[in-house]
């Protein structure tokens, strides 16, 4: 079917790194409100973990409608264009040179499977774990190199990336959005996330978080 295979040609670099900065602002509008929703499930519970009659978000989607009808549809798109400026300048470069990168340290050649899972210790991102399934996928010839193939991969990606990030996500969030002296260090905000609340606190917000992952990287 035509447009749902690559081309044999590849794009210049220019127009790789425009490409992949305006896919990234594309995503960033349709993904946000789930950011803002995993932002608020993450710092939920933050001062009374016991008193749970007093949690005000529930689920995903039961904190998109909370906000929503507490604060209005725009509050779902609060901090947007800080994030397409951030978009802008982080994945025209993360994105965009990926490919160029990757086959300068693999020689250009088909399997790049050695360095990739290399460098996914390093870097732990989208990227490699997308790379890495998608590669799986056509050697056992579970799918060719269309879009549903494509779309397996970056929601398979989204998913491990999820499970990696959380627990440092949840920490980040948390330590940012403390008042002045609440915790003393980021690692004395986990220590006391894991004592008070339990390893399942830093994996609050998860679905909300694999949602925009996955669908971010489609």
């Amino acid at each position: 079917m035509v447009g749902l295979k690559p081309s044999d040609v590849p794009p210049p670099l220019g127009v790789k790194m425009m490409s992949a900065g305006a896919a990234a602002c594309i995503a960033d509008l349709i993904t946000f409100p789930l950011d803002t929703a995993k932002v608020r499930l993450q710092i939920q519970g933050e001062k009374a973990v016991e008193a749970t009659k007093n949690i005000r978000y529930r689920g995903v989607f039961g904190t998109i409608s909370t906000m929503i009808r507490t604060e209005g549809p725009r509050s779902l798109y609060n901090g947007l264009i800080a994030g397409l400026q951030r978009q802008l300048c982080f994945a025209s470069i993360r994105i965009g040179l990926y490919d160029n990168v990757k086959n300068f340290y693999t020689g250009d050649k088909e399997s790049t499977l050695p360095n990739i899972t290399r460098n996914a210790l390093v870097n732990c991102t989208e990227l490699v774990t997308y790379d890495l399934i998608k590669e799986a996928i056509l050697r056992h010839n579970l799918m060719s190199d269309n879009l549903p193939c494509h779309f397996v991969s970056a929601f398979g990606a989204g998913f491990v990336t999820t499970v990696i990030a959380s627990p440092v996500d949840v920490v980040k969030t948390r330590y940012m959005n403390s008042p002045p002296g609440q915790y003393k260090s980021a690692i004395n905000c986990a220590w006391t996330m894991l004592t008070k609340e339990g390893p399942t606190a830093f994996y609050k917000g998860f679905v909300p978080s694999f949602l925009r992952l996955g669908s971010w990287n489609v």
